[in-house]
């Protein structure tokens, strides 16, 4: 499987907690590879705009839509999961996301930020992202901003994202989705300890 080097990501110790649940991980800024890959990893660390910039300049928007239209998995993680959306706001600076859902990356309303630190999730109770895992089991969150709506309407003919949810202060903001090949989270699977290491190995199973 393929991790996207776009210059803004945790890369190492994802590739790291990845390969301990059994995958192969390669590195890579090569379009070829990244689209072919059994499965691409989108990390993702910092700011909003500064992250799509990096993945303007791989050619992340085209891989990444290369891959869904074929229904070949793309796990984002943090950031990587903030793409995914319609746009995101920082400082005032509207910048367009990846689209894959509807839905605005803005800031948490919360008395202290960052969110920083070990927190549940509210749990889709149809997840295949966290079998095995329940309500008590903590996450690790490092981030100011997320989505607080999750925009998208059901249809009868489409199934509808399996959203995850988790709340600091406040804000209750999107913890993870499950979108057929798309799956991503905004806490950091990598440094989750046994639960994220659990979580990636679900993710790696669905790459068989």
């Amino acid at each position: 499987m393929a991790l996207l080097d776009y210059g803004a990501g945790n890369l190492r110790s994802a590739q790291r907690a990845i390969e301990r649940v059994g995958a192969n991980v390669e590195v890579t800024q090569d379009p070829h590879l990244a689209v072919e890959a059994d499965g691409l990893v989108v990390p993702g660390v910092g700011a909003f705009p500064a992250c799509m910039r990096g993945l303007k300049a791989v050619g992340g928007p085209r891989i990444v839509g290369q891959r869904l239209a074929g229904s070949r998995p793309v796990l984002g993680i943090c950031v990587g999961l903030q793409v995914m959306f319609e746009r995101g706001v920082e400082h005032g600076v509207d910048t367009p996301g990846l689209g894959e859902w509807d839905g605005v990356v803005d800031k948490l309303e919360a008395p202290v930020l960052p969110h920083m630190g070990w927190n549940t999730v509210d749990i889709h109770p149809e997840s295949e992202m966290f079998a095995g895992l329940d309500a008590e089991t903590r996450f690790y969150f490092v981030h100011s901003y997320g989505v607080r709506k999750f925009a998208m309407e059901e249809d009868e003919f489409i199934a509808y994202p399996k959203v995850s949810w988790a709340t600091h202060g406040p804000s209750r903001f999107v913890a993870a989705v499950e979108n057929g090949p798309l799956w991503a989270t905004q806490f950091h699977p990598e440094k989750s300890g046994d639960a994220g290491l659990a979580l990636l190995e679900n993710w790696v199973k669905t790459l068989a």
